[in-house]
Order: C-alpha cells, then sequence, then structure tokens
C-alpha cells in the first residue's frame, strides 16, 4: 500500500477497533501493576465508539474529517486520561493532513508528528517522562526521517514499528513521572510503561495494515 485513503481509514480504525478488544484484558493487567487498571476498557471503548463513528461518516466525509470525527468521538466515550490524550493527538492530526487525499509517506509523517505534538501539550509531558511520548516521538522522528528520504509508505511504517519497540523496551530502565504510577517512582523501573504499549500498538497495527 502505497498510500491511504479515506476508504482505507475507515478499515484501519475496524482493525484498531479489534485489536483493542484482543488486547483489553492485557492492557488491564499491565495498567493495573501501577496504575488504576482503566487502560484497556479505555482504549477498546474509545476505538469502538471511534470506528462506528467514521463508518457512519463513510468516505466521503474525507481524511481529514474522518479523524476530527474519532477525536470527537473518543474524547465523549472515554474521557478518562488515555482517552482524552489519544482523542487529541487525532484531532491535532486531522487538522496536519486537513486537504489530504490520502496519506502517502509524507503525510504520514505529519499526522504522527502532530499526534505527538498534540499529546505532549495536553499531557505536559516529555521525552523520558515514561509515557506514551516515548514511543510516539521516535515514530514521529522516523517517519519524517523517511519522508524527507522519499522511502514507500510501508519501508517507512516498518522502520517506524521497530524505533518504537526499542522504545517500549527502553521505557523499562525509566521511571514513571505522571499519573498513578508516579507515586510509585522507583518501583515502576522493570517495568514497560502501558501507555507507550498503547503508541506500540498503534503503529504497529498501521504497520501491519499497510503491509496487507
Amino acid at each position: 500500500m502505497d498510500a491511504i485513503t479515506a476508504s482505507d481509514l475507515i478499515r484501519l480504525f475496524d482493525a484498531w477497533k479489534a485489536l483493542f478488544s484482543v488486547e483489553r484484558e492485557f492492557l488491564i493487567a499491565l495498567d493495573g501493576k501501577v496504575g488504576d487498571s482503566d487502560l484497556g476498557i479505555t482504549m477498546s471503548k474509545s476505538f469502538a465508539a471511534a470506528a462506528e463513528a467514521v463508518a457512519a461518516e463513510g468516505e466521503g466525509a474525507g481524511i481529514a474529517k474522518l479523524l476530527r470525527t474519532a477525536g470527537a468521538t473518543m474524547a465523549r466515550a472515554a474521557p478518562s486520561t488515555m482517552g482524552t490524550l489519544t482523542a487529541t493527538g487525532f484531532l491535532r492530526a486531522s487538522k496536519a493532513v486537513e486537504g489530504a487525499e490520502a496519506l502517502g509517506t509524507a503525510e504520514t509523517a505529519a499526522f504522527w508528528t502532530a499526534f505527538r505534538d498534540g499529546i505532549a501539550e495536553r499531557g505536559k509531558a516529555r521525552v523520558g517522562d515514561k509515557t506514551i511520548l516515548d514511543v510516539l516521538d521516535p515514530i514521529a522522528r522516523t517517519l519524517a526521517d523517511a519522508a524527507a528520504s522519499g522511502k514507500p509508505l510501508a519501508e517507512a511504517l516498518a522502520q517506524a514499528t521497530a524505533a518504537a519497540e526499542e522504545a517500549l523496551e527502553a521505557t523499562k530502565t525509566m521511571v514513571a513521572q505522571h499519573g498513578k504510577a508516579a507515586a510509585f517512582r522507583e518501583k515502576t523501573v522493570g517495568l514497560q510503561d502501558a501507555g507507550a504499549t498503547v503508541g506500540v500498538f498503534l503503529i504497529r497495527a498501521l504497520r501491519d495494515f499497510a503491509a496487507a
């Protein structure tokens, strides 16, 4: 797949919906180690609602509007911390790809850069704080480099996923700085961050979708 169209995007949200349904219990257990155990519920609920909403909009709405619809729907469906952050990411990304008829490597890089920046600003987090931002940053930077080099979308997404997976592993060495996990401080060392895990799931599913 060289580019993601509006109809593809609707199918991608279905893939994300299915993914977070399957991983619901895993994320609940992971989050429960130092959090409040609601991450799996939040992600499965928000992506189920978003998938239904973008399908109702239809491909004629265009990519930017579909992303706006997804973000607004997620904010209403799961107004928890991660639900709000993810919704913010999609809303910000929609502005970055306004007018795009398809998401090639350059547009996908713009999407993830805006997604990262929106979450960083809303969550007041920095790279190294042991959050989803620790995987979103290498995703955005890898895709930007790939776009600058003229790499095709599938290759760019494969590289971004590898960078994200490496970054997720690195969160095990970090001390949590945000949310309930921050209260555990050094006890969070050795654990992969639950939010960062969500980030890896998102990019990995996108990689697989584009490669199919």
